[in-house]
C-alpha cells in the first residue's frame, strides 16, 4: 500500500487494513467476516443474524451489561449488522481510547459464551424484529421480492430467518457455526481515523493473531438463477406497495460504474426520471425510487413505488415506459454529466466519514483484494459513455426479465391491464 492506506496479513491469515485520517479525533473499527445469510444451510437460515445479536450478550470476562457499560464509559458506540454475504462488528471511539476499543471488540468476537439463558431472551427479541417487518409494508415487499426473484436460492432468504428456525437454534448449533465459519482466512479488520498503522497492528496482533487457522473447507457460493414471477399479496392497507426487481451486476463487474449511473438516472435522486415522471409530473406517488445491490456473483436492480390502489395500473405503465426509454434512447450529454456529478459528490461526501471509510476499506479487501483510490473511482465514472448506459439498460431493464411483487389492496385487473399475469396469494 502507499500513502495513508496500509494492509497487512497476520500469520494466521487475518487481514488488517487501515486508513489514517489525521483531521478527525476518532477511530472507527470493524471486524468483518466474509460469511452471511447466503452461506447458511436452509435449516440454519437466520443463524448469522442470531450470532450478530448474541456476540454482545456476554463473554468469559464480561456480562452483557458490563460490555455495554464499558463502551459507554469511554464515550464510544458499538453495533453490528448482517448482510447476505458479510457480518460486521464495529465500534467508534475517541482516538485516545483505541486500546479499550480493541480489547472490547476482541473479547466479544473471540470469547462470547452464547449462554442458553441469553439465547432464549434474544430469540424473543428477534421474533419481534420479524413481526416489525410484517407491520412495515415497504420492508415487507423488499423482503418478499428476494424469494420471488431468486426462488429457493439462499440469496432469496430473509436475513432474519423464519420463526421456526429461530425456535430450534441452541448453543451447540451457534458455536458449531462460529467454529466452522469464523476462520482467519475469512476475517478482515478495518480501521479508519486518527490512528497509527503500526500501533493498530501492535494492539490487534496479540489478540486476533492467536486465532488458529481454519481447519474446515468452506463450501463455494453458487450463483443464482433469476425468475420473473408476478405475485400479489393481498393486505388491508391504504396503499399498494410495488416492487419490480431483476438480476443486476456482481460487485466485481467492470460495468459497475455504468450500473451506478444507470440507477442515478432512473430513480436514484429527485431529478431522476422516475421521480419526475411519477411524483412531480403526475402526483401518483409520494415515494418512488430505484435501487441496485451487488453480490459476489450476481446483483439486483429494482424499482419501488407506493401508490393509491386506483393508481396501480397507471404507475406500472409509467414505470415500464421509463425503463424502455432508457433502453431505446441514449441519455443526453447534460443528464449524463449531472448523474456523474451527483454520484461523485455522494462518494466524496461519504468519504469525509471515517465510519464510511472503514466500511469501504473492508469491502474493497473482501471483494476486490485491493484498495481502490477515490481518484481511480472518479476517473472510471467520468469514462462511462451514454452508449454503455443504454446497452446496460437494454440488458437489465427488459420488463420481461423483471419480477413484480405487490403488497396491499391491488384492484382486480390492475396488474393484468399493465401487461402482467399475477399469482395472487395471501403471503
Amino acid at each position: 500500500m502507499t500513502g495513508d492506506v496500509e494492509c497487512i496479513r497476520l500469520p494466521n491469515g487475518i487481514r488488517i487494513t487501515t486508513r489514517r485520517m489525521p483531521h478527525v479525533h476518532s477511530i472507527a473499527m470493524g471486524v468483518w467476516v466474509d460469511v452471511g445469510a447466503r452461506d447458511e444451510a436452509a435449516a440454519d437460515s437466520g443463524l448469522s443474524h442470531m450470532i450478530e445479536h448474541m456476540i454482545f450478550k456476554g463473554t468469559e470476562r464480561r456480562s452483557a451489561y458490563q460490555i455495554a457499560k464499558a463502551f459507554d464509559a469511554i464515550g464510544g458506540h458499538t453495533n453490528a449488522f448482517t448482510s447476505l454475504e458479510t457480518t460486521c462488528y464495529h465500534a467508534k471511539v475517541v482516538d485516545t481510547h483505541q486500546e479499550a476499543m480493541v480489547d472490547l471488540l476482541g473479547d466479544i468476537f473471540l470469547h462470547s459464551t452464547f449462554s442458553p439463558e441469553e439465547i432464549e431472551r434474544e430469540r424473543t427479541v428477534i421474533l419481534q424484529e420479524i413481526r416489525m417487518v410484517e407491520d412495515s409494508p415497504e420492508e415487507l415487499v423488499h423482503t418478499l421480492a428476494g424469494p420471488h426473484l431468486w426462488g429457493d436460492h439462499p440469496l432469496g432468504r430473509s436475513i432474519l430467518g423464519p420463526p421456526e428456525n429461530l425456535v430450534a437454534l441452541d448453543q451447540q448449533r451457534i458455536q458449531a457455526f462460529v467454529h466452522r465459519n469464523y476462520r482467519p482466512e475469512r476475517i478482515v479488520i478495518a480501521a479508519a481515523g486518527n490512528l497509527s498503522h503500526d500501533r493498530i497492528r501492535e494492539l490487534l496482533a496479540p489478540t486476533f493473531g492467536a486465532l488458529p487457522p481454519g481447519e474446515t473447507s468452506v463450501s463455494p457460493r453458487q450463483p443464482p438463477v433469476a425468475q420473473a414471477p408476478i405475485r400479489v399479496v393481498e393486505r388491508p392497507l391504504e396503499q399498494v406497495h410495488l416492487l419490480l426487481a431483476g438480476p443486476g451486476l456482481s460487485v466485481t463487474d467492470e460495468r459497475r460504474y455504468a450500473y451506478s449511473l444507470l440507477n442515478s438516472i432512473l430513480g436514484g435522486n429527485m431529478s431522476s426520471r422516475l421521480f419526475q415522471a411519477i411524483r412531480e409530473q403526475q402526483g401518483l406517488a409520494y415515494s418512488v425510487y430505484s435501487f441496485v445491490s451487488t453480490f459476489t456473483d450476481s446483483g439486483m436492480i429494482g424499482v419501488y413505488a407506493a401508490v393509491a390502489p386506483e393508481n396501480t395500473r397507471e404507475t406500472l405503465v409509467r414505470i415500464v415506459t421509463e425503463l424502455r426509454r432508457l433502453a431505446d434512447t441514449p441519455v443526453g450529454a447534460q443528464r449524463l454529466d449531472d448523474a456523474k456529478a451527483f454520484t461523485k459528490g455522494s462518494l466524496l461526501l461519504a468519504a469525509e466519514s471515517n465510519e464510511n471509510q472503514m466500511m469501504r476499506l473492508a469491502q474493497n479487501e473482501i471483494y476486490l483484494g485491493r484498495f481502490i483510490p477515490m481518484a481511480e473511482v472518479t476517473e472510471r465514472i467520468d469514462a462511462v459513455s451514454a452508449s454503455e448506459i443504454q446497452d446496460l439498460a437494454g440488458v437489465l431493464l427488459d420488463p420481461h426479465r423483471l419480477s413484480l411483487t405487490a403488497v396491499g389492496p391491488v384492484p382486480s385487473g390492475a396488474v393484468e391491464a399493465a401487461g402482467w399475469r399475477p399469482d395472487r396469494s395471501g403471503r
